[in-house]
């Protein structure tokens, strides 16, 4: 019975720290995360130079993501993916879209997030690349902060090829199927997934919860700050360990 009851509190405990986990997944920023899904604009099929600021992309299929171009097309058997992908095409688009970062950001940082992009994703801002993924189901994160008009229009262009058929044992669709966001943060944050946490110890009496953070510096001086742990009433826990003090230098990390 012992057994049983320190079996079940394991999973209790286990089971909030995951619904935890997913909460702060939903959200990964602690500031200003906003959703970046409206007010796109597609074309499937190949484009030369598609990420150029002045091309015309008037005529191109307006939209809200998440999406998926493979779901759109005809089920039939000469498709290269075969049965495995769903018989249904793949092949090549592409995404634009158009916005503006208010002047009164500038001194913050900002970055853009994918939750997905199957496949071979190929992301560019404002004409200049910002990197690829070529996995197409795992997360990435690209910083905007150097290339970014604050005050003004900016682009953000992203090519996804799935054109290599076929590459996966289910069907996984084409595009960019997962949400997007934009997040605005301060130069001195909490890293991206920089809250690391785990029960090292768990029996009758009590669960031991260590928690990790790395914090980055990315302003021009060094600075001193205070890590606070909350529980979810917000409230400083009553058997802790003291607030964790830290000097940060610039562009260090800490723990």
């Amino acid at each position: 019975m012992r057994g049983r009851q320190i079996l079940n509190r394991t999973l209790l405990l286990f089971a909030i720290v995951t619904l935890l986990a997913i909460q702060a997944a939903a959200n990964p920023r602690p500031q200003n995360t906003v959703t970046f899904n409206q007010d796109w604009r597609f074309h499937l099929g190949d484009v030369s130079d598609g990420q150029r600021i002045d091309l015309d992309d008037s005529s191109w299929r307006k939209l809200n993501l998440p999406h998926d171009w493979s779901i759109e097309g005809e089920f039939a058997e000469k498709n290269p993916a075969g049965t495995g992908g769903g018989a249904l095409p793949g092949g090549t688009g592409w995404y634009r879209k158009s916005f503006i970062v208010p002047a009164t950001a500038k001194g913050k940082l900002l970055f853009v997030d994918f939750d997905g992009v199957y496949r071979k994703g190929e992301v560019w801002l404002n004409g200049h690349y910002l990197g690829k993924r070529p996995y197409g189901y795992s997360s990435f994160q690209f910083e905007l902060t150097p290339y970014i008009n604050f005050g003004a229009k900016n682009l953000i262009a992203v090519k996804v090829d799935n054109s290599e058929q076929p590459n996966s044992r289910w069907y996984s669709g084409s595009g960019i199927y997962r949400n997007t966001w934009l997040t605005t943060i301060d130069p001195i944050h909490v890293d991206h997934w920089g809250t690391w946490i785990n029960t090292p110890e768990v029996n009758e009496q009590l669960a031991k919860v260590a928690i990790q953070t790395t914090v980055i510096n990315q302003s021009q001086q060094d600075v001193s700050l205070t890590i606070t742990t909350l529980d979810a009433e917000l409230r400083s826990p009553t058997r802790s360990a003291p607030d964790a003090t830290r000097s940060v230098r610039r562009r260090c990390r800490t723990a």
